[in-house]
């Protein structure tokens, strides 16, 4: 009699706890903006998407942006291969297990599988292997919190101006030959973009096409620049009173050309990533 009363006082709990009901489905949290920090703004105004078709097969070190500074990348490598692009990511410490390549919300209902996990490399490093659709485009990136549990929702921009000149096919960009241009002095419009916004270039510019090589003096609106590199070659002031001035190397119209340049304008000197873009339009011979 002991053993029946047991036997169906187990029956009631577990018909009470639900027994043989589908337990409900889980979904993992999602951060919402009180939990994280202001996103920086990672995507301008009027940049154009660079796709695998307009790079040379290689791998390339690029930089990315991220709007959280949370989600840092220390250094990346781009693989172009077969008409696509992937980007192996290291990241500047351990605190993402999982990254998604979407919104928050979308990698909180996808398959595990559908997400993409870290790789540790013999240093302790963490890395995530990502595609890419196009270098210059914000592209939605979820990472999953190891502490916090939850996902954060991240843009990242692949920079195409942080590319070597070589990597680019050719018709990418408008070249000396292209133009027909031939040995002279010319004069063509010049945008700067990049660095806090606040600096600036003398447009027109003044140009030189000798041998079929161009070259440009830039002139910044500040003295307070002592170099500048272009390709990784550095190159220093023409004058030495005035705004900085230095003659560079163009390779093409129509593009944004890398440069760096070097301020010492704050307490420490350091480089400023930039891009010229000069307009073959405007191009107008100086007799």
């Amino acid at each position: 009699m002991k053993k029946c009363i047991m036997c169906l006082a187990a029956a009631l709990l577990l018909t009470m706890a639900g027994c043989g009901a589908q337990p409900k489905e889980s979904k993992q949290a999602v951060a919402d903006q009180s939990d994280m920090a202001q996103p920086q703004e990672v995507v301008t105004e009027g940049m154009e998407p660079v796709y695998a078709s307009q790079l040379k097969e290689g791998e390339y070190s690029v930089t990315v942006d991220s709007s959280s500074s949370m989600f840092q990348i220390v250094s990346c490598t781009l693989t172009v291969k077969d008409g696509a692009m992937t980007a192996k990511m290291t990241m500047g410490g351990t605190g993402y297990l999982k990254v998604f390549l979407g919104t928050g919300e979308e990698a909180a209902a996808a398959d595990e599988a559908d997400c993409i996990a870290y790789e540790e490399t013999a240093t302790g490093e963490h890395t995530f292997t990502v595609p890419v659709e196009a270098l210059d485009k914000g592209i939605d990136c979820a990472a999953y919190s190891k502490r916090k549990e939850m996902w954060y929702d991240r843009t990242l921009v692949f920079r195409a101006s942080s590319l070597p000149q070589e990597a680019f096919v050719e018709g990418t960009m408008t070249t000396v030959a292209d133009l027909g241009l031939s040995d002279g002095r010319y004069e063509v419009a010049v945008t700067l973009e990049g660095g806090s916004g606040r600096a600036s270039v003398d447009s027109p510019a003044q140009l030189t096409v000798k041998e079929g090589q161009a070259t440009a003096t830039i002139v910044w609106s500040s003295a307070n620049y002592d170099y500048m590199k272009v390709d990784g070659v550095q190159y220093d002031p023409v004058n030495t009173e005035g705004n900085a001035a230095f003659t560079i190397p163009v390779a093409g119209f129509d593009w944004k050309l890398p440069v760096l340049a070097n301020t010492t304008a704050m307490s420490t000197p350091h480089e400023i990533e930039y891009t010229l873009t000069f307009d073959s339009v405007t191009l107008e011979r100086v007799e």
